[in-house]
C-alpha cells in the first residue's frame, strides 16, 4: 500500500468519526416524535393569528431559540394580513389550498394557490399575505423564535380590543 493510500484512508475514518460525534451531539437528549393526524393535539391558535384558527406545536418551542414545526388549521376564507417574519417561514399545504400573495396590500388576485402537497418559502421580511380555501391545515417549520409582524399595525389581532 502506498502512503497516498494510507493517508487517504486514514482521512476517510478521521471523518467517520468526526461526522458521528457531531450527529450524536445534535441528538443528544432528543426524542423520537411522531405524529398521526389523529394524534395531533389542536388547540387556538396564538393571539398574533386572526380568531378562528387552531395550531399544533409538533416540536421544539417556536417563542425560543432553535428549530420548530407546528401545524394551522384554519376554515375556509380564513385571512391573513399582509405581514412579515423575522426569520424564514417554511410552509406546506396539508389539506385544503393556500392562497398566498407577495406585497403589502392584500390583492387576492396577485395570490397564487398552493393546494395539498404544495411548499412555500417565504424568507425573513418578505411582505406576504394569504387567504384559505376549504379547510386548510399547513405545516411550518423553521428556527425560532417565531414572531410575525403585520404591515399595517391595525390588521395586528393583538391590537384590535374584543367588544
Amino acid at each position: 500500500m502506498g502512503t497516498k493510500f494510507i493517508a487517504a484512508a486514514t482521512t476517510l475514518v478521521a471523518a467517520v468519526f468526526c461526522t458521528a460525534a457531531i450527529t450524536y451531539s445534535q441528538t443528544e437528549g432528543k426524542t423520537h416524535i411522531m405524529f398521526t393526524p389523529s394524534t395531533v393535539s389542536w388547540a387556538a391558535a396564538p393571539p398574533s393569528l386572526p380568531p378562528g384558527a387552531q395550531a399544533a406545536v409538533l416540536e421544539g418551542d417556536p417563542s425560543k431559540a432553535g428549530p420548530f414545526t407546528m401545524r394551522v388549521k384554519a376554515p375556509d376564507g380564513y385571512r391573513i394580513a399582509p405581514h412579515y417574519h423575522p426569520a424564514d417561514e417554511h410552509v406546506t399545504v396539508l389539506q385544503g389550498a393556500l392562497m398566498m400573495g407577495m406585497g403589502e396590500k392584500m390583492d387576492m388576485a396577485a395570490a397564487r394557490e398552493l393546494t395539498a402537497g404544495s411548499f412555500g418559502l417565504m424568507p425573513a421580511g418578505v411582505r406576504h399575505f394569504a387567504s384559505m380555501k376549504g379547510e386548510t391545515i399547513l405545516q411550518l417549520h423553521g428556527i425560532g423564535p417565531w414572531g410575525i409582524t403585520y404591515v399595517n399595525p391595525a390588521d395586528d389581532p393583538r391590537n384590535k380590543t374584543s367588544q
